[in-house]
């Protein structure tokens, strides 16, 4: 599949999934929704391996691998994002998670000598101003509550979705590694998915949540669309954007995702954005147009292609 094709199934399923998140909400505890969506994802691409007739079994190492990568985006970062919600507004984590654009590229240096380069920066700046002036108001209204003595608790949220992102951004790195020790994605996938999973229960247990199961039919098809959809497809597609274009150009469709979900905001929620928040759309998009038209960084012995959005 073309490059461009999966840059835009990964944002078009992220930017809806918020959707199917506040169909979870009430019934279950955030984490063991988490729990519930990984399980059945991993559930799903084991059933595919089968089917493909491959075999399961993986060595030792190649489980270190995959288990820190679900520790760091399947586990971590999800769990730290569904708690700093509880405190925050979206707007404001959405803008934190426009802080990849920088992570992902100091976090590719500093462990794989990857250069960064000034456009990459500039690209980054552009984004981040984008996100912001999306959710100008919002973000204004939480910072006004939080200095007119509001809870301390917003700065636990914004930490926590700090962390969130900075383990999302390590496990894009690690994606890489994983792929070395093995070439079968949606198996890699379902090991990763299954070691976050279980690394999430065992935190909820730990914690005191309860494992109960909803009779809501809301709470089911929201499972399913994250686990088959938000999980399987969408990370299939990202995943594969890693390995061709490079985690620093991929992780842009996170920029992509909030203004997606602005626009199924207008649709479904009656919201209607003023100029500051048309205004941070045309960043936000160009951004994502300038970093994926710029050439690929360069890791150290490495060479890269001239069009990173055309299928090898």
């Amino acid at each position: 599949m073309p490059s461009s094709f999966l840059f835009t199934v990964a944002s078009l399923i992220w930017g809806s999934t918020f959707f199917a998140i506040t169909l979870q909400l009430g019934e279950v505890p955030p984490a063991v929704s988490v729990a519930y969506r990984f399980f059945l994802a991993a559930a799903t691409l084991f059933v595919i391996c089968l089917l493909r007739r491959d075999r399961l079994r993986l060595p030792l190492r190649t489980h270190g691998w995959m288990a820190l990568q679900g520790l760091l985006t399947f586990c971590i970062s999800y769990l730290c994002t569904y708690q700093s919600e509880q405190y925050v507004v979206s707007g404001l984590v959405a803008v934190v998670f426009a802080l990849m654009v920088f992570w992902t590229p100091l976090l590719s240096s500093l462990f794989f000598g990857t250069a960064i380069g000034r456009r990459t920066v500039a690209c980054g700046v552009v984004a981040i101003a984008g996100v912001a002036l999306l959710f100008w108001h919002s973000i204004g209204s939480a910072w006004h509550d939080f200095q007119a003595g509001g809870s301390p608790a917003f700065i636990a949220g914004v930490v926590l979705a700090l962390a969130a992102t900075l383990a999302s951004s390590a496990g894009s790195i690690v994606v890489s590694k994983v792929k070395e020790q093995c070439e079968n994605l949606p198996l890699t996938m379902a090991w990763s998915m299954l070691w976050g999973a279980s690394l999430v229960t065992v935190w909820s247990l730990a914690h005191g949540d309860r494992f109960v199961l909803p009779s809501s039919p809301t709470y089911w098809a929201g499972l399913v669309y994250l686990s088959i959809f938000g999980s399987v497809i969408a990370f299939f597609a990202y995943f594969t954007l890693i390995g061709r274009i490079g985690a620093q150009k991929t992780v842009y469709i996170g920029v992509i995702t909030p203004v997606l979900s602005v626009l199924l905001s207008i649709k479904l929620e009656d919201y209607r954005p003023g100029a500051i928040e048309f205004a941070g759309m045309v960043l936000c998009l160009a951004s994502v147009a300038w970093a994926l038209r710029a050439p690929a960084a360069k890791p150290v012995q490495s060479v890269t292609l001239n069009n990173p959005l055309e299928t090898p």
